[in-house]
């Protein structure tokens, strides 16, 4: 299947085994989303405070703030929602409480209250990805896309379905019409679930279970993406091809300079030859597979941005309005 043949989501959900460098694909991707005229926002959950570092800024805060410029001329906006904050909207909203919730926040009901329903935490948190991705403002979306730097995989499923769950405990009133309308958002053509890994066997194994997760949860996965790629595939040569063109270098090596050089092409080879294997492997699984290249210095806002500009070309519909 093409980029342009997908279905436009407008919630992007990134998720990834720990390492895989989830937090900077979902950067890269709110950076590659914001092309002209549009806004985008991205948000972290659980207190992860990833995000701020790699754009060089303060801790977010739950009020949405602007981050950045986007790669295409768009901006990105950031906010880190707390289960708390999302409760006190959520009193304010279904139940009138304003004030109230505030008092009930300091006397610890707050807290009572989703240490006896666990769940509710993470529904609470799905709720304010909707209420963003739904909220209009003067005539039009808030935000065009709404990228979230989610759950690792291991325990990503559980947190978006949830409310399936929770819908199903509680037929009426506020808490499951509530559950219902985020479930019906999540397992929508407007959700895409993102997977990340890297070119190695955990990773890439547990990207594999959670695709195979998402799937029989009717969620719906959107793309692979196959980061911290290393290098490109190097010529094929032989030693004697190699000492020839050391010669030709003004070179004359010996028989360990020799051995060496051709060691360290037969291990980029052999990395190379698995780079391939891994990515055959996720491509069985029928979703595009991106491939972002390693930066080695580490990724900061400029690293950011170089990863953006990968992504940009390869988002089709889900990068227009």
């Amino acid at each position: 299947m093409t980029a342009s043949a997908l279905p436009v989501p407008r919630l992007h959900i990134v998720t990834g085994k720990g390492g895989t460098g989830k937090t900077s694909v979902a950067a890269a991707l709110a950076l590659a989303l914001a092309g002209p005229g549009r806004r985008v926002l991205l948000v972290e959950v659980e207190g992860r405070q990833g995000i701020a570092p790699l754009f060089e800024t303060s801790s977010l805060g739950y009020e949405e703030r602007h981050l950045a410029a986007g790669a295409g001329g768009g901006e990105v906006f950031g906010q880190s929602v707390d289960a708390d904050e999302a409760l006190l909207d959520y009193l304010t909203m279904f139940y009138r409480l304003g004030s109230a919730g505030r008092v009930l926040q300091k006397f610890g009901a707050i807290d009572f209250a989703t240490t006896i329903a666990p769940g509710l935490r993470d529904i609470l948190l799905t709720g304010k990805l909707k209420e963003a991705v739904s909220r209009t403002e003067t005539g039009r979306m808030a935000y065009d896309a709404v990228v979230l730097d989610a759950p690792p995989t291991g325990r990503v499923v559980k947190f978006l379905n949830v409310t399936v769950e929770s819908g199903r405990l509680a037929k009426t009133g506020p808490i499951g019409k509530h559950s219902r309308s985020v479930a019906r958002m999540l397992h929508s053509s407007l959700t895409a679930v993102h997977l990340v890994t890297t070119p190695a066997a955990m990773p890439v194994q547990e990207t594999v279970d959670a695709y195979r997760e998402l799937v029989a949860a009717d969620l719906p996965v959107g793309r692979i993406v196959l980061n911290k790629v290393t290098g490109a595939k190097p010529a094929e040569i032989t030693a004697e091809e190699l000492d020839a063109g050391l010669a030709r270098a003004g070179i004359a090596p010996d028989a360990a300079l020799l051995g060496g050089l051709m060691a360290e092409y037969e291990a980029a080879r052999t990395e190379i030859r698995a780079v391939d294997a891994y990515r055959d492997r996720l491509e069985q699984l029928g979703r595009p597979v991106e491939e972002l290249p390693l930066i080695p210095e580490g990724v900061d806002l400029s690293g950011l941005y170089q990863l953006a500009r990968e992504l940009r070309p390869r988002l089709g519909g889900s990068n227009e309005h």
